[in-house]
């Protein structure tokens, strides 16, 4: 059993991959984020088509993503998407409430007779509009895009060993 174990983990390491190539987004010489085999990516060509997919080989300055190869300087903008609760039910719980403020001030107002001008205070229409602008701009925090160009740069990192001597 022993000698099992040692030609297992002798022989091991010759069956693994330990290492892949890295494609690094930049801001400014800043790194944003990284991708390697497996990390999924949303990309526009420069041929202005959008590709969304994961990773599956990244070998020769080539990005093979679903199997489709391209090189890295073809991609002009790279999109991520964060699905979160502040980014998502948040922001329709509060325009949903908002509205619901406008509407609950109509219906009462109409349930009393008052004239269409005292159907909402001032305090009533300030948090009703605050709720449904903030919820609005919480929605716009879903995606954001890299443009890869003046602020942003692709950085193709060779990690893995060559063939070639």
């Amino acid at each position: 059993m022993n000698k099992f174990l040692i030609l297992l983990f002798f022989f091991l390491p010759f069956f693994t991959k330990a290492q892949t190539d890295v494609l690094v987004l930049k801001k400014r010489g800043w790194e944003v984020r990284s991708y390697t085999v497996g990390s999924e990516l949303t990309m526009k060509t420069t041929y202005n088509q959008w590709f969304e997919g994961n990773i599956t080989d990244m070998r020769n300055d080539t990005v093979y993503i679903n199997g489709l190869p391209f090189d890295y300087k073809e991609i002009a903008a790279i999109k991520k998407t964060d699905l979160h609760f502040y980014n998502t039910v948040l922001p329709a719980g509060m325009m949903v409430a908002g509205g619901g403020i406008f509407v609950l001030g109509a219906v009462n107002g109409l349930y009393r007779g008052d004239k269409s001008k005292d159907w909402y205070t001032a305090s009533g229409l300030a948090t009703g509009a605050a709720l449904v602008v903030v919820g609005y701009l919480l929605t716009k925090t879903r995606v954001k895009n890299y443009p890869i160009g003046r602020k942003f740069k692709l950085d193709y990192l060779v990690i893995r060993a060559s063939n070639k001597k």
